[in-house]
């Protein structure tokens, strides 16, 4: 069965679509069967693996809310070993549409349960919030990654999600646990930056992946060509780092406990 990892921060820019684009490229050229899921509106996973939103004539949104099998849906991509579920702008208004639906927050669960066995990673890109489709991806997934930017503030939403995740495990998914804290952004040049990294470590200990996602132009970049950094520029520091983190994951004995 493939391991589902939803992608989770509710504070926006703190590089969870880059996490998630790299991540599921980098598992990729790894050998592992990866499948790549974008349930953000704005579908920038989508675009950042080549594929245009506005030529996606069908998109996650149809099996969240119709319930269409997902394995007519799932697009390949030109990097071998990894496929997309894309997004669509049509997402927006899915929450509004879920209120009355039973069974409103196991949508996505039930979307993935045929395609669970076809690869081995699947990678869930989430919104930044905490809404319910975003709810969805966390009754769904086995385990999330929460991106933290290497700057103050983005320490400050930190709780409240963990928070979030115990109220998850405890009434929709018992089995969900944390893969990792990603710290990201990270200028070594920057006291500010070491502080934070020194505290997350020392607050979340084990629950710190390793892997440190430093700021990297190419990281950037790569996105406006439709490419990850490791098919942009393999040698870039960005796309060294994400594919240590990809190694981390698949070889990696971590303690995944919420605390």
């Amino acid at each position: 069965m493939g391991k589902i990892i939803a992608i989770v921060n509710q504070k926006g820019g703190v590089g969870k679509t880059t996490t998630a684009i790299n991540l599921a490229a980098s598992l990729a050229i790894l050998e592992k069967k990866t499948l790549l899921i974008d349930i953000d509106p704005q579908a920038n996973a989508t675009s950042g693996v080549g594929i245009k939103p506005e030529e996606v004539a069908h998109s996650i949104y149809e099996c969240i809310v119709e319930t269409v099998d997902p394995k007519l849906l799932i697009q390949a991509t030109a990097i071998p070993n990894l496929d997309l579920l894309p997004s669509h702008i049509n997402l927006v208004g899915a929450e509004v549409e879920m209120v009355s639906f039973r069974n409103r927050e196991g949508r996505i669960k039930l979307a993935l349960k045929s395609i669970t066995s076809i690869y081995d990673y699947i990678i869930v890109d989430c919104a930044p919030s905490l809404g319910l489709i975003t709810i969805n991806a966390l009754t769904a997934a086995d385990s999330l990654i929460i991106p933290v930017q290497c700057e103050y503030f983005a320490l400050e939403g930190l709780g409240k999600l963990l928070n979030t995740t115990k109220i998850i495990q405890s009434r929709l998914n018992p089995n969900l646990e944390i893969e990792g804290i990603l710290m990201t952004m990270y200028d070594a040049r920057l006291r500010l930056a070491n502080q934070i990294v020194a505290e997350v470590k020392k607050h979340f200990q084990c629950m710190v992946f390793e892997t440190i996602i430093p700021r990297n132009i190419k990281l950037s970049e790569a996105p406006s060509f439709g490419m990850p950094a490791i098919i942009y520029d393999a040698d870039s520091k960005g796309a060294v780092s994400y594919l240590r983190l990809a190694e981390e994951i698949t070889g990696g004995v971590r303690n995944n406990k919420i605390h």
